[in-house]
Parts: structure tokens; C-alpha cells; sequence
């Protein structure tokens, strides 16, 4: 059978999984051996304990053409060379300093949906939630440069990301215009001396590996690059499912307005210790994550042979993991398909991380960003339930499109209206 990165194979995978059970060999079109593993056990054995065995597996050609062989792509000591070097920028430390960058374009925001909804229009809060995303994340990265220089021409030149959401060579090739601009931003950053500035970029710049080095230029572009796309598409494509839920099951936005008006009533209560205590809405967004994993599909590729906790896996096997198949799966998480935010509170059956859940991978390669990204969807939804109640445009549910991203086939579309907050 023929296996890729598309509604086929998750159908695939889906009828394997519920004819021959939760580890399934799978001789693929081309020959190879394949195994799809939604075992437990065996997910966390090999993205964990025995990840250095395997590097990554089919369908990242398309990713390294458009991002180059930043973190996502890399592997081995190349890898773990740029890991090491990036860690630091993702402290919890440096993350709490763009909280307010965070509370910014969550503002910009309102402004906007507050005259949509006193016009009594609809919002396409698939690309809203992409330019949210975006902006703060190119805000983040580079800082005053945002405005001074990627803004010189009076456009966005990052735009053609969120408004195609197709990720073939046409997008590749405006990735590599770009490339110019970013370089250009580097090269005057180091004339002026990265310290001067508070960015993602500045940090980058600044990073050295155990041999005093820092990234060279081609190196820092693969990386800022890996950066914007795997940093906005991840937050807006969780806040897209989000909205969705939220309009869909008033019990939840109920709790969910009621934590945010307890804890940042205002834009200027936002910071780090109100938003930890916004606990609802971090079980709201885990169980967005569960049903709707931005990476619905992991592949490894064994560079060696390996036995995992129940199976032979000789070197060359391809490996895939799904974290929409495994959060769905009834016998891990009763009435898988229901919104349930209470799953991940402190009262739930099990305890956090009794159940199998990886939206942001496991292991040594799960994602420095997640930290961020949970700070400014709790930011955003925060902010933005207190001025508007959201209602569906439609009752249909939204298609999936199962590229790289687990992404909605059209958006969604969806009413505000200006809450009374008196």
C-alpha cells in the first residue's frame, strides 16, 4: 500500500489499526517495510528512550525544501548542535518578556473584530488566527526591525504564509525571497551588535556551541525561517479548532469567561503569574490539542536495527505515528470524539501523563516553542472572550486538510458580537 502525508493515509492507517490492532507491519508500494505503531509503550520507546536510532522518515523532503535544515529537519550532530544552541532563547525567563508583545497583537485584534461586530459582519477566524500568529511571531523575532525594516515597503512580505496555506514550490520559492530580506536584517544586526537588541533573532545571533561558535549565515536563516513557519502555524491552527469549540459548547466558554475576568479583567493584569493560574484554559487548549494535533502524523525512518518493548524493528523500517489516531483511540481515552476540557483538570480520572498525548512530540525532539505557544493562546483567548461572544456562521462541521499541518479544508467562519461588560 502507498502511504503519505494525506487524507488517504489517515484513512489507511484508521482501517489498519481497527482490522489488525495497535502495531501493524505494512509492506509499502515502493517495497519498503513500514510499521504504524499507536501503542503506547512503543510510541514513548522510540521518541524517547531509543529516539537516537532513528532519524526522520518519509514526507520531510517537502519540509526541508521550504525550511532548510533548521531544528525541524535536522538530525544527528547537527541537530543536537542547533538544539543546545536554541534552548536558551525558549527559557521561561526570556518567554515572560514578550508577554506584552503577546497582549499587543491580541489588542489589535479586538480593534478589528469590535467593528466587525458592530457592522454585523462575520469573521474568518481561520486567517485571523494566521495573522495573529504571524504578526507576534515576527514581532518576537525581530523586534524594531519588524517595523524599520521588514516593514520598509509598507507590506508584510511573510504574508503569502498565512494567506496559502498550500506548502508546494510556489511557497518555496517566496521562502527563498525572503531569505534575502532576513539576511539583510542580520547583516546590519551585526554591525550594530546583536545586545542592543531583546528578539528571537538577537538570541539566535548570540547562541555559541560547546566550541565558542555561533551559527553562520546560512545556518541563522535556516533556522529564523524554521522559526516563523513552525511558530505561527502551530498557535494559529490551535486557536482556529479552538474558536471552534469554544462556540460550539457554551459550558466551556461559560468557565472560559469566567477564569479570564477573574484573572486578567484587563489588559494590564496579563503576566506570568495570572496567566499559570489559568488553568481552565489550559485544559481548554489540551483538549483542542488531543482532538486536533497540529503534526497529526510523526515519521521516523531506523538508521540501525532496534527492538522496541514488543517488536523487531530491522534498520531502514519506516516508522509512522499518529497523534490524531492515538488521542482518538476509545480504549486510551473513553468517548475519544467528545470535547472535554475536564480530561486534563485536577479532578480527572488520571493524572497528566497517565494517558498517551504527544501534539508537541516526545522526547529530546519535543518542541522548545511549546511554552510560548501556550502563553500566547492563553493571552489571546483571554483578552478576546471577554469582548466577544462567538456563534458559528455555519452548522457544518469543518473539513480536514491533512498536509503537513493539520489544518481546516475551508475556514471557519464564525459571528461576534460585543459582549455587556458592565
Amino acid at each position: 500500500m502507498a502511504l503519505g502525508i494525506d487524507t488517504e493515509t489517515l484513512r489507511t492507517l484508521e482501517t489498519v489499526r481497527a482490522r489488525h490492532g495497535n502495531v501493524v507491519r505494512i509492506r509499502q508500494a515502493n517495497g519498503r517495510e513500514a510499521y504504524f505503531i499507536n501503542d503506547p509503550d512503543e510510541v514513548r520507546q522510540l521518541l524517547v528512550k531509543n529516539h537516537a536510532r532513528y532519524r526522520k522518515g518519509p514526507g520531510f523532503e517537502r519540509v526541508k525544501m521550504l525550511l532548510g535544515n533548521g531544528l525541524i529537519v535536522s538530525d544527528g550532530a547537527t541537530w543536537r548542535r542547533s538544539r543546545r544552541m536554541i534552548q536558551p532563547a525558549f527559557s521561561r525567563q526570556n518567554v515572560h518578556r514578550l508577554i506584552q508583545l503577546m497582549v499587543d497583537c491580541a489588542q489589535a485584534r479586538a480593534t478589528k473584530w469590535a467593528a466587525v461586530a458592530a457592522a454585523g459582519e462575520t469573521l474568518d477566524i481561520t486567517r485571523e488566527m494566521s495573522d495573529f500568529a504571524l504578526l507576534l511571531i515576527l514581532r518576537c523575532i525581530f523586534g524594531e526591525d519588524y517595523d524599520t525594516r521588514i516593514m520598509a515597503s509598507g507590506e508584510n512580505p511573510f504574508e503569502f504564509l498565512s494567506r496559502d496555506s498550500a506548502r508546494d514550490l510556489r511557497v518555496v520559492l517566496q521562502v527563498r525571497e525572503v531569505r534575502d530580506l532576513v539576511l539583510d536584517v542580520i547583516k546590519a544586526r551585526r554591525e550594530e551588535g546583536a545586545s542592543a537588541h531583546f528578539d528571537f533573532l538577537s538570541m539566535y545571533m548570540s547562541a555559541t556551541d560547546k566550541e565558542g561558535r555561533h551559527f553562520s549565515d546560512d545556518e541563522l536563516l535556516d533556522e529564523l525561517i524554521t522559526l516563523i513557519v513552525a511558530g505561527y502555524e502551530t498557535s494559529a491552527g490551535t486557536l482556529n479548532w479552538a474558536w471552534f469549540l469554544i462556540s460550539r459548547n457554551p459550558p466551556a466558554e461559560a468557565e472560559l469567561l469566567q477564569e479570564a475576568a477573574k484573572l486578567i479583567p484587563d489588559a494590564g493584569a496579563v503576566d506570568q503569574e495570572a496567566l499559570t493560574e489559568m488553568t481552565y484554559t489550559q485544559q481548554l487548549l489540551e483538549e483542542t490539542l488531543r482532538l486536533y494535533p497540529p503534526v497529526w502524523l510523526f515519521t521516523r525512518r531506523a538508521e540501525e536495527n532496534d527492538v522496541l518493548t514488543r517488536h523487531s524493528v530491522p534498520a531502514g523500517t519506516d516508522i509512522y505515528l499518529s497523534p490524531y489516531i492515538l488521542h482518538r483511540t476509545a480504549e486510551y481515552w473513553p468517548e475519544p470524539e467528545m470535547f472535554r476540557p475536564e480530561r486534563f483538570g485536577p479532578d480527572a480520572e488520571h493524572k497528566k501523563g497517565e494517558r498517551p498525548y504527544f501534539p508537541f512530540s516526545l522526547g529530546p525532539r519535543r518542541c522548545l516553542g511549546e511554552y510560548f505557544s501556550f502563553l500566547e493562546m492563553k493571552v489571546h483567548l483571554g483578552l478576546l472572550i471577554q469582548r466577544f461572544h462567538m456563534t458559528l456562521a455555519s452548522d457544518q462541521d469543518p473539513e480536514l486538510d491533512l498536509g503537513i499541518n493539520l489544518r481546516t479544508r475551508q475556514p471557519i467562519i464564525l459571528r461576534p458580537t460585543l459582549r455587556d461588560k458592565r
